[in-house]
């Protein structure tokens, strides 16, 4: 059974007949994650520890994908599966369990799934990773993909220094609003005349120390500005302080705190945040009804073990919104930031939070 919340529509009343099928499409590589949890330090060398508890879900690409499925957004995700029991696994996961459409996607015999282990502990993550490059010439005779990707409202991509993926200009080109995240630079250069495909990105999306880098700024704020030149929207996150954004388009700007939590494994969250992101501008929200549902989708996902296990869908948003307008002592401001989730949200919810995580793989329903 889905792990989607049926009847939530962030796009109820903006849909038309002919609008494309796809709300977001995205492409990447799917891991097969294995999460350790329960431990009460890192694991010492030559030494056996044992975790308190287990998950397993689909990890990469899947984090993002689950995410946005979560929200109510039809969601189209391109990926090679390994024809092992993984594979077969993560495929059943999202397909049937989050209802993600993999019809771009494909199995490719012989090859394994990409496997993460990931131990949480102190609130911080060790992972360890294992996979190969899914063979050249896997992609079914006649398929396009990924050169000419499906019809959507929106696309997400990650951005690598150096390298330009074609079918970034092609969902550009068929009208697709482009979001991109970027990750850590390895060749050390940060120069964003080497992010070729950011020419397409309607949003870029960045931490703040990966925007004050490409900016050569000592600001977050004003590498926001300075990223404002190059795309439409810049959006730099800021960790325990929340998220600043700049919309070149009009001329705003907009900060919004993060909310304050007890994280337990920080996997996953960057996904989460653009997945809320992406919901609340495709939905047409003001760009701080963004940030602060993006926010808050983020603090909900880290209160959780894992990446997709932990991705927030409406019921918790709905649980959490009942407990903390209900509780005694809140700051009547900071409930009204979040005010705009009333007319979202169900008349009744499940108690906060909800457990989503199946402990292995296996289970036969």
């Amino acid at each position: 059974m889905s792990t989607a919340d049926p009847g939530i529509d962030p796009l109820l009343g903006l849909r038309a007949p002919q609008d494309p099928a796809c709300d977001v499409f995205l492409t990447g590589t799917v891991f097969l994650d294995i999460i350790f949890t329960g431990l009460d330090s890192a694991p010492v060398r030559g030494t056996e520890s044992w975790a308190r508890g287990m998950g397993s879900s689909p990890g990469g690409v899947a984090n993002m994908a689950t995410a946005l499925a979560r929200l109510g957004l039809h969601t189209s995700l391109a990926a090679a599966f390994g024809d092992d029991h993984y594979g077969e696994y993560c495929w059943d996961a999202l397909e049937q369990g989050e209802g993600i459409d993999l019809s771009m996607s494909r199995t490719v015999p012989g090859w394994h799934s990409p496997v993460t282990v990931s131990m949480a502990y102190e609130g911080e993550r060790t992972m360890v990773s294992h996979g190969h490059e899914a063979p050249d010439g896997s992609v079914p005779p006649g398929r396009a993909f990924p050169d000419c990707p499906p019809r959507a409202r929106a696309a997400v991509a990650s951005l690598t220094p150096g390298r330009s993926e074609p079918w970034v200009a092609g969902a550009a080109r068929n009208g697709a609003m482009v979001f991109a995240d970027v990750g850590w630079d390895e060749t050390g250069r940060w120069d964003l005349d080497a992010l070729p495909d950011l020419g397409h990105c309607l949003a870029f999306l960045p931490n703040a120390e990966e925007a004050m880098r490409y900016t050569r700024t000592d600001c977050p704020r004003a590498a926001a500005h300075a990223l404002a030149e190059r795309v439409p929207l810049a959006v730099v996150t800021l960790g325990a302080d929340g998220a600043y954004a700049v919309d070149r388009e009009t001329g705003a700007a907009a900060e919004v705190p993060a909310i304050a939590v007890e994280a337990l494994d920080p996997t996953g969250a960057g996904d989460v945040f653009v997945a809320g992101f992406v919901t609340g501008t495709l939905a047409g929200w003001p760009l701080a009804d963004r940030l602060a549902f993006a926010g808050l989708t983020a603090a909900l996902s880290v209160q959780e073990f894992g990446g997709s296990l932990s991705a927030p869908g409406w019921a918790e948003i709905a649980g959490w919104w009942q407990q903390v307008r209900t509780a005694a002592g809140q700051d009547p401001a900071a409930l009204e930031r979040y005010a705009f989730l009333e007319e979202l949200l169900p008349a009744t919810s499940r108690a906060w939070p909800l457990r989503r995580a199946v402990p292995t793989i296996g289970f036969r329903q």
